[in-house]
Order: C-alpha cells, then structure tokens, then sequence
C-alpha cells in the first residue's frame, strides 16, 4: 500500500507539473507574431538618435516591395529601423546586416531584435563601418545610410562593386544635412547607373531621404 501510494503521489505530482507548464507555455507571447511586433513597435521609446516609426515603415515597404534578400544598414542605433527592415526581409526568405560602432547601441540593438524573434534575420555587426563594409561578401540589393553624414560617399563606394543591378540605396537625413551629403547626393544625380529622387517620408524630424535605384 505504501508503494502503491507513492506511485499515486508521484503520478499526481506529474500531472500537477505537465499542466503548469502548459498553463506557462499557453502564457508565454508568440514573440513572432505579427500582433505581438506591432505592439512592440507601438511601445517603442523613441530616442534622437532611432529612426522614426513613418520612416521605419517606409523602409519595411521599400524592402518588402523591392524583394530585396540581401540589405545592409551603417547605423543600427537601437535597431528600430532594423527590427522594420526584419520584417520584410524575413517575409522576403532574406538576412540583413546592420552595422553599429557603439558598443552599448550594439548591445540594446541585439535585444531589441531578440525580443521579437529577428536575431537571425538581421545581423548586428559591431565596428566602424569604413573598416567594416569592404570586407563584407557576397551581393546585396538594399543599403540604408544612417550615420556619418560626411562619410556617405565613402560607405557607398565601399559596397557600390557588391550591388546587383536592381539594387535600392536610401539614405537618411539629406535634407537637414544637405551640405555634409552633397558630394553623395552629387555623385548619385550626376550617375548615369542610378536613378536618385529626394522624399519626405516622415515630418517628424523634418527632414528626408534619398532613394536610388541602380539601373546597371
């Protein structure tokens, strides 16, 4: 009878288990789903140096709409743009890099992604981006430019030989920053591969970007 008890009890205890870690396992969010990342983007606390939310859904509709598979962002701050971006190279079946030099902007940038279930759609790199970009491999057909102004140029010739025809460059804040960016927006208007418009896409910092498609 003794035996027989503890069996009973074991049994018991392993029920009781099984179902708080279904209760648990029920309770726990799909931190994948589409409902769970809108109210993540929603709650987002918004800093100077994060994309804002109209530019981020310009973004995710550029690459979605583009069907680029292969992107790379220079200036990931906290990664807002990026987890935007994750969505639609996720839908896409592709990867994006996103390159950040500030080691604590790395790091809130990778938990950002993780909280909504895009750490291995996008790559956080962390390293000053002229040093970084040349050796990245292989061909990419989306590039966003979020960082030093004067250095757009630079981290677009860095990965110019990688773009496949096709390929879109949208770079930030050309419009506030029009001087700092002037050899970059020059070189892209004056280029016979690139067809180059400036938008507002947001008012929020009033300011823009610039869209370039590259036709060869």
């Amino acid at each position: 009878m003794e035996r027989c008890g503890i069996v009973i009890a074991a049994l018991a205890a392993a029920g009781i288990g099984a179902a708080l870690a279904a209760r648990s396992e029920e309770a726990r969010p799909d931190i994948t789903s589409e409902a769970f990342r809108n109210q993540f983007i929603k709650d987002f606390k918004h800093i100077s140096l994060d994309t804002t939310a109209g530019d981020a859904m310009f973004l995710r509709i550029m690459v979605e709409a583009s069907g680029a598979k292969r992107g790379i962002e220079v200036g990931a701050a906290r990664a807002f743009g990026a987890i935007n971006m994750g969505i639609a190279f996720e839908r896409n079946g592709g990867r994006l890099w996103t390159v950040e030099i500030d080691p604590d902007m790395v790091k809130a940038a990778r938990e950002n992604l993780a909280a909504v279930g895009l750490e291995k759609t996008v790559t956080v790199v962390e390293g000053d981006a002229l040093k970084v970009l040349g050796g990245m491999e292989g061909e990419y057909d989306f590039v966003f430019l979020d960082a030093v102004k004067s250095d757009y140029l630079k981290y677009l010739k860095l990965v110019e030989k990688k773009l496949k025809p096709g390929s879109v460059v949208v770079a930030d804040n050309v419009i506030r920053s029009a001087k700092a960016v002037q050899d970059f927006l020059d070189y892209l208007q004056n280029s016979p591969d690139y067809d180059t418009v400036i938008i507002r896409a947001s008012m929020e910092k009033n300011d823009g970007m610039s869209v370039s498609y590259k036709k060869r």
